[in-house]
């Protein structure tokens, strides 16, 4: 018997919240490269909806939600809230309790990373090497405006673990496979 939910097929959105809408949509348009489809709102609610549904202030206001496409990969759903109890905080560090970040693959690690600086993106150390069973493999980190973590990748000829793996994790670069 196959485990987990019946069905599931996959990631069909990442969502995360923005402190400024408009400056994340150029960011992801202009800089990462997405399609943007469509957006929603104002939501809000008189009753308790937000904090039933959504486990926030039940007076809370979700000013806008926008929608991206990128590639191969998973859709982005960006929202911008207002809440009496919002708490203004930096991003979470990886090492925090809630700490993330966002990879992207790209053929070309250094002409991504030019691609970044030069639309004035915090770019963070130099590209690593991976070792062990993701050898093959490029990275580095890179902050959104707003402070949020992402990363790109590259591994154009594979990585190590691919040649013995029964199931290889999924990969934008092919992604039927």
């Amino acid at each position: 018997m196959k485990k987990g939910i019946p069905g599931i097929r996959g990631t069909d959105h990442v969502g995360f919240n923005v402190p400024d809408i408009e400056q994340a949509t150029k960011f992801f348009v202009e800089v990462i490269g997405c399609d943007y489809i469509y957006k929603l709102g104002p939501f809000q609610s008189d009753d308790n909806w937000m904090e039933r549904q959504l486990n926030v202030d039940p007076r809370t206001v979700i000013k806008q939600n926008r929608h991206f496409r990128l590639g191969h990969g998973t859709n982005f759903e960006i929202f911008e809230y207002q809440s009496v109890d919002q708490t203004p905080m930096p991003q979470p560090k990886n090492s925090d309790a809630g700490g993330h970040h966002l990879a992207f693959y790209v053929d070309d690690l250094d002409l991504a990373i030019e691609h970044l600086k030069s639309h004035g993106v915090e770019v963070l150390g130099e590209p690593i090497s991976s070792k062990a069973f993701a050898a093959g493999q490029r990275w580095i980190y890179f902050l959104a405006p707003w402070g949020m973590q992402f990363e790109l990748v590259s591994y154009p000829n594979g990585k190590d673990y691919e040649t013995t793996a029964p199931v290889k994790l999924w990969s934008p670069k092919t992604p039927a496979e």
